[in-house]
């Protein structure tokens, strides 16, 4: 995104200046979690009467710094067959160049996945499933990991197998109130190959608008894996680049977590 032009302020004046900014990066330009390790989601939901729990970190980097999560965690529970129930919360942190790192609470994310297409393994259409979001007010709004008002994310997702091969992607609209803020849409898609039963690698693309004044639009790219330690945990990780506007959106991005189902 585009960053104020820096003046001579104080060091301490600066310092918060840039963490403001780069925060911005992370309470505009993307959810707290999507499908983790990317950013695309697929239609999926937990099983019935099972969680998924994520504890992560994330992060991007771009001409004026750093800015991400540390730590971010995903709670979500399979209510009913067919629907999941999500929670995530974040403690947001900013490490802008040449000013001082800073952490502060983010604001929260409720959800809940329905999917309505489930087609059988010979079907040719598929699966297919709705997952709104809002991004609950709560957090510090003075170090910028807040806008005082609360997002809603509409998606749509699909996903196809086959055989070792799954891919999934669709998109949504944000509707994000506030002064300054834009209404923006987010687009996504994702293709993974199964290696071996424990070890899945996989590549997305992204696309979304912007979603601020003065904030350009962004695209980009994740490479991601998966392994599976056990049943029950699961290493997730991703890292990837803008290809549009990068220097002010992307230079460099990554997400690292560990995932227990049960």
């Amino acid at each position: 995104m585009e960053f104020m032009n820096r003046v001579p302020f104080t060091r301490a004046k600066t310092g918060f200046r840039l963490t403001g900014a780069l925060a911005a990066v992370l309470v505009l330009c993307a959810p707290v979690f999507a499908g983790p390790p990317f950013r695309t989601d697929d239609p999926e939901p937990v099983l019935f009467e099972h969680f998924e729990i994520t504890p992560a970190t994330m992060g991007t980097r771009t001409t004026d710094g750093w800015t991400g999560s540390l730590p971010a965690m995903e709670v979500n529970y399979g209510a009913v067959p067919g629907l999941q129930l999500h929670v995530a919360v974040s403690q947001g942190y900013t490490a802008p160049v040449g000013g001082r790192t800073g952490f502060a609470p983010g604001d929260f994310e409720i959800g809940g996945k329905y999917r309505f297409v489930s087609p059988d393994a010979d079907d040719w259409f598929p699966r297919a499933a709705v997952y709104p979001q809002i991004e609950v007010p709560g957090g510090n709004q003075k170090l910028g990991f807040g806008t005082g008002h609360a997002a809603v994310f509409l998606p749509l997702w699909l996903q196809k197998d086959f055989g070792p091969w799954t891919t999934y992607g669709g998109g949504g609209y944000w509707i994000n109130p506030g002064a300054g803020n834009r209404d923006y849409s987010f687009a996504g898609a994702a293709l993974w190959r199964k290696i071996s039963d424990p070890l899945n690698v996989g590549i997305e693309v992204f696309h979304q608008t912007s979603p601020a004044d003065g904030v350009k639009q962004s695209s980009g790219f994740n490479v991601g894996t998966t392994y599976d330690f056990s049943e029950n945990w699961h290493l997730l990780a991703s890292v990837g680049t803008g290809i549009q506007n990068s220097a002010a959106t992307n230079q460099l991005s990554y997400f690292l977590g560990l995932q227990l189902t049960f």
